[in-house]
């Protein structure tokens, strides 16, 4: 009897115990799907127009946004398993595409010929236009999020804006993240204070100087991706997986990482392989760069506490024995999420 009637007693304090324990954090748990949809933003006076594709989150209120640029000769189209993860996790997600460095340049033309238009595209005059694209971008959202009646009026969280890039949109992603342009003139930024944290995959080298005068200024936290294969497009760049490793040791301490997938490509942050890739791709690879890319944007433009212990203590859980995970410390009790 005694037995029995302790029985409900016992049952009610183990289940309160167990509901007070805190939920375990999880970067690849997802949510609903995002609605998707594509919208053209213009400079000012219309000259030039920039097409993007919006992954939208479930919910009503404002959540915080993450713009993405491709690589060189890619569209708003490609690395959009990133889309759909970030915002099924609560993030408004932007893909640009930037015209004159984008598909067109190789569509529809013999090999040999979209070889060369591509190297002919990776250039100076591109680069600063990939720049005012996200500037244009950026401005069309906040106009955008105050007007009556806009689907994303209401839904954006300009405050907390991160970016992201791969190959020619990372180096892209350096230059608005902070990235100092060394020349003979002396060091240039082009950083948006709009944009609080950046995450570019296949990161590039510092055009000249020492890495350090690039890199050695930046102010926000930056996740460095990248794999040991990391070359560029045969032909095109001759920038080599060493290369893609000399910004981490440049950047300052304080909330940067860097990602090395072991037996990685150049294709591997994106759902197709170039034609002259051999690796057979890893299925690990996207599930690692999701987990921890999702891990960043959650410590560092929404300030949780969980996934910033995360990404410094098990960010390993998801990576392979032979992969190689970084991470330069600022205030071990501290994020640096955007106030």
């Amino acid at each position: 009897m005694m037995k029995s009637a302790l029985f409900p007693l016992i049952w009610l304090v183990t289940t309160v115990i167990h509901a007070a324990e805190p939920t375990l954090y999880d970067p690849s748990k997802r949510g609903a799907a995002p609605v998707i949809y594509d919208r053209d933003f213009a400079t000012t006076g219309g000259e030039r127009v920039v097409p993007t594709r919006i992954f939208l989150p479930a919910g009503s209120g404002p959540a915080a946004v993450i713009l993405v640029s491709h690589g060189l000769g890619g569209s708003r189209e490609g690395s959009n398993f990133l889309g759909e993860h970030w915002s099924a996790r609560g993030y408004v997600t932007v893909f640009l595409q930037h015209p004159g460095s984008d598909e067109s340049v190789w569509r529809g033309k013999p090999v040999i010929e979209a070889r060369r238009e591509m190297k002919r595209a990776a250039n100076a005059a591109n680069y600063l236009l990939r720049i005012a694209d996200v500037r244009t971008v950026l401005d069309g959202l906040e106009k955008a999020s105050t007007q009556s009646g806009d689907r994303l009026a209401g839904r954006l969280d300009l405050k907390r804006v991160g970016m992201s890039g791969h190959s020619f949109g990372a180096k892209t992603t350096q230059a608005l993240g902070g990235e100092q342009q060394v020349g003979l003139g002396g060091a240039r930024s082009a950083a948006d204070s709009r944009i609080k944290a950046a995450l570019p995959m296949s990161p590039s080298p510092a055009a000249m100087g020492d890495p350090s005068d690039s890199f050695g200024a930046v102010k926000i936290p930056w996740m460095l991706m990248t794999g040991t294969d990391d070359g560029a497009p045969s032909g095109v760049v001759s920038t080599t997986p060493e290369d893609r490793r000399k910004v981490y040791p440049a950047l300052p301490m304080g909330d940067h990482y860097e990602l090395v997938l072991y037996g990685a490509e150049h294709s591997v942050f994106t759902e197709r392989r170039l034609p002259a890739e051999r690796n057979p791709r890893n299925p690990n690879h996207h599930r690692a760069i999701l987990a921890i890319s999702t891990a960043f944007w959650d410590a560092h433009l929404m300030g949780n506490a969980a996934a910033l212990e995360w990404l410094r203590k098990e960010a390993r859980s998801v990576l392979e024995s032979a992969d190689v995970f970084q991470v330069k410390k600022a205030d071990a009790d501290q994020t640096r999420a955007p106030k």
